[in-house]
Formats: structure tokens, sequence, C-alpha cells
């Protein structure tokens, strides 16, 4: 497969390493320092494009896939308020875009082993559920996006609780705590415990590296071939939630 990758940064980097150990071509590379100067004849070389940038520029790119109808994988955050205009131009277009705030095969995985677990838990009020995220010190917001993201599967599923907090020593009634830690070189930790006076229930994921999340991504692209339309990882994983 010839891959196009549109943001040339850790990420991309990452991918490009990973991509090519699979057996994929990288065709195009587009950074800050080259956009203008590429061109729509460079980009129908690739079969499909990864994106990996920053949300000034992302919807710009994704149209440019559209009109040149290369599938495009994004993982670009903070454009999400586009979001419908991108997916009508994607239509129009008659084109494929497939977009995850986390590309984690074992993280979206775990996503749904929340949700599922939480559905059972929630019959049970002498069990109280906590979130607790460990990263490295470098990384300045708190708690993760994947944190919030599992409290937003448990407050979904969990009638006792109505909003999630930080967890700094006080939390009400209603309010799921999450605890954050920022521990050395660790890339990441989510922990979801049910506590009861008796027992403990808990499931955790643990990344190892960046390589998971940019691994998702190729797979992302190799799933694409032969499609059209809008996809997400749970396209890619086959999990489905009952709601």
């Amino acid at each position: 497969m010839k891959i196009a990758l549109l943001g040339y940064g850790k990420m991309g980097k990452t991918i490009e390493r990973l991509a090519r150990e699979r057996g994929h071509e990288i065709v195009l590379i587009v950074d800050e320092n080259n956009r203008t100067r590429c061109t729509d004849e460079q980009l129908k070389q690739a079969d499909v494009a990864i994106e990996f940038t920053m949300p000034a520029v992302a919807v710009e790119n994704y149209n440019w896939c559209f009109r040149n109808r290369v599938p495009v994988v994004s993982g670009t955050t903070g454009w999400l308020e586009k979001w419908d205009e991108v997916v009508t131009a994607c239509e129009r277009s008659g084109g494929t875009f497939f977009y995850a705030s986390n590309y984690s095969i074992g993280v979206n995985i775990f996503f749904h082993l929340n949700r599922w677990l939480t559905q059972t838990m929630a019959r049970f009020s002498n069990y109280k559920v906590s979130l607790e995220e460990t990263h490295h010190i470098h990384k300045l917001d708190a708690p993760s996006g994947t944190a919030i993201t599992l409290a937003e599967g448990i407050l979904k599923e969990h009638p006792e609780y109505t909003s999630w907090k930080l967890d700094e020593g006080q939390v009400k009634v209603g309010e799921l705590p999450i605890k954050a830690k920022r521990e050395g070189e660790v890339p990441g930790i989510h922990s979801v415990t049910y506590q009861s006076g008796v027992d403990e229930i808990q499931i955790c994921h643990s990344a190892y590296s960046r390589d998971g999340f940019a691994q998702g991504a190729v797979m992302a692209a190799e799933f694409l071939v032969g499609k059209q339309g809008v996809f997400g990882m749970e396209d890619l994983i086959k999990i489905k939630d009952k709601n």
C-alpha cells in the first residue's frame, strides 16, 4: 500500500517506521515546511493518507484528500466543531474518512470493556467506582483525554454518577473521582476500580510506548482499502455498543 503522511512530528515518524515494517511504501511526506509546494498529482500517488497535524490545518487537509479521492485516516484533535462540515464534504465527494481521537486498539477495547462492566455493576450500589491515570511528568493536562472518555462511558451507564471530578481530596455525592498521577516517563496507565466493603474489582490498561497508537492508525489505513464513507475505531475492532 502506498501511503502519504500528512504531518511529520513524533507520531508521523513512528507511523512511518511501523508502516514500512508492515511492508507499505511512503510516497509523500507533508509537513509545515513543504505543504504549499505539494501538488495534487503527488497526493494522488497514494492509496491512503494518514494525517496527524494541528486543528488549524486538519480540515483543509481532509478536503484536499476528498477532492483528490484519496482516503484519509486522521488522529488530529481539536477540530470537532466542524465535524458535520467534514462529513458532508466527504459524502458529497464520494470520499473516505476514518477518524479517532485514540488509535490504540487496546484502549478502544478497554473503552468497550468499561461500558460493559459499568452496565453490570450499576445494579450493585454497594460498589463505588473510581478512576486513576498515570502519565509521564511532561504531560501537563489532567485528567487525560482517555480518562475522560472512560468517565463519560461510566456516566452514561451508571445512574449514581452525574459528573466526574479530578480527585483532590473532596468529592461530592454523584461525582465520579479521577486521580491523576505524573511519574517519570510512564506512557500511560488507566484503571477503573469498583470497591465494596468486602472486595474490589479492577480493570486496567497500560501503554508501553507510542507504537500502539501508531500501529492502530496504520491498521485503520489498511482497513479503508476498497471502502467509501465515514468510519471509526468501532468499525475497525468490530465491537458495537448495545445501545
